[in-house]
Parts: C-alpha cells; sequence; structure tokens
C-alpha cells in the first residue's frame, strides 16, 4: 500500500500547530506557577513541535520527482528522521531529569496544584483529541513519519495524565500529616517521567538504526550484485 502523501502532510501540519499551542500554554503557565513537571510538559510539546518540523521536511523532500529516481536514498530518510527524534526526545529527558535531582536537593516546590489540575485536564482532552485524528486519519496516509508522531502524541498524553494524577496526590496529601512533603511531589514526578518516557526514544532509535543497517546492507548487495 503507497503512501497518500497529501494526507501525510496535512496531518503532519495539523500536528504542528497542535504542539505550538501545546508548548505555548505549558511552558507559559509553568514557568508562571514555577512547576518543573508542566514546564516538563510543555518543553516535551516545544520539542515535539521542531521534530514535527523535520518530520515535514523530510516529507516533503523525499516526495520530490528528482529524489524519488533514488529510491535507496529516499528509504533511508524515514527511519534516519525518527532516529533523530528518538535522540532529542532522550536527551530532553535526561536534562528534564537533572533539574528536578536538582529541585528535590533544594527542598522542592509549591506549586498551586488547582491550577495545575485544570492545566491537566485541558492537555489531555486536547492530546487525546489530537491523538484520535492522527490514528484514524494515519491509518489512511500508510506514513512511518505519521505513525512515529502519534507515538509523540502518545508519550505526551501519558506525561500530562501522569502530571494531573500527581497534583491530585499533593492536593491529597496537604490534608495529611505527610503535608511537609507535598512539595516534592512536582520534581518527583519529573523524575519518574524522564526515567519511564527515556524507554519509549531509546526503542525509537534502535529500531531505526536496524533499518538502516539493512538498507545499508542491502544496498551493498545490489551494488555487489551490479558490478558482477
Amino acid at each position: 500500500m503507497s503512501c497518500n502523501v497529501q494526507l501525510e502532510r496535512r496531518l503532519l501540519q495539523f500536528s504542528t500547530l497542535s504542539s505550538f499551542l501545546f508548548a505555548m500554554m505549558g511552558i507559559g503557565l509553568g514557568l508562571w506557577m514555577g512547576s518543573l513537571v508542566i514546564v516538563f510538559d510543555g518543553a516535551y510539546s516545544f520539542v515535539s513541535l521542531a521534530l514535527t518540523l523535520v518530520s515535514l521536511g523530510a516529507a516533503v523532500y523525499i516526495r520530490k520527482p528528482a529524489v524519488k529516481m533514488k529510491p535507496q536514498n529516499v528509504a533511508k530518510i524515514e527511519p534516519a528522521v525518527i532516529a533523530f527524534k528518538g535522540i532529542v526526545i532522550a536527551v530532553m529527558c535526561c536534562i528534564s531529569f537533572s533539574s528536578a535531582v536538582i529541585a528535590i536537593m533544594d527542598g522542592g516546590r509549591e506549586v498551586d496544584a488547582g491550577l495545575a489540575l485544570l492545566f491537566g485536564v485541558i492537555n489531555i482532552v486536547g492530546c487525546l483529541l489530537t491523538i484520535l485524528v492522527m490514528v484514524k486519519k494515519g491509518k489512511q496516509a500508510n506514513s512511518a513519519l505519521v505513525e512515529a508522531e502519534t507515538k509523540q502524541w502518545v508519550m505526551d498524553t501519558v506525561i500530562s495524565g501522569a502530571v494531573m494524577c500527581g497534583f491530585i496526590i499533593a492536593t491529597i496529601m496537604k490534608y495529611t500529616q505527610l503535608s511537609d512533603y507535598s512539595v516534592y511531589a512536582d520534581p518527583v514526578m519529573v523524575v519518574i517521567a524522564s526515567i519511564y518516557f527515556v524507554i519509549v526514544p531509546i526503542k525509537m532509535v534502535l529500531g531505526a538504526v536496524n533499518e538502516l543497517k539493512t538498507l545499508s546492507t542491502i544496498q551493498v548487495s545490489d551494488t555487489v550484485a551490479n558490478d558482477v
């Protein structure tokens, strides 16, 4: 089944717009509230935005007539882009992890849980709607780039869900004997999210690298066969 080029491009453009909106909302609100985990959520959306633009550029490039004349090179572009996206996301998780550990050592962070919960609900609903569109239309597009984009949105949704659950727990803790520890909820959530979510991009990178190795092996074999 061939790739639906026009649908692929529209889905990547849709993902770009969604990433931009969530990034601005997350980073802006996170900095205003002093919440590391909300900034982490917004930063992930911002990284997703940059990576979506890379995917969109790759999608445009590999559909050019001149490029299509070299199918062996075209085949390598998609896994290369996916590997790049995985590396960037993994690096972001590592940076967020170190920032959260420093915050814990500094005594935690006090955050307005009410606003954080509202942000979590809005974010989750928006992410789920985006995933619904990407999954439904993505099957018709039959694009590896769209599939990788959908995985990013699944990660973003789970992050938003973890943020909301964490702030619910923090709110409950304030009314118990553990109230003194509620300030650690925000950075601890970032630590947990960073450790858990670094697994997905690593798998993306390994899968893409293996595909690139396979394509390189096939290309070498074809070259040897043609020389013979």
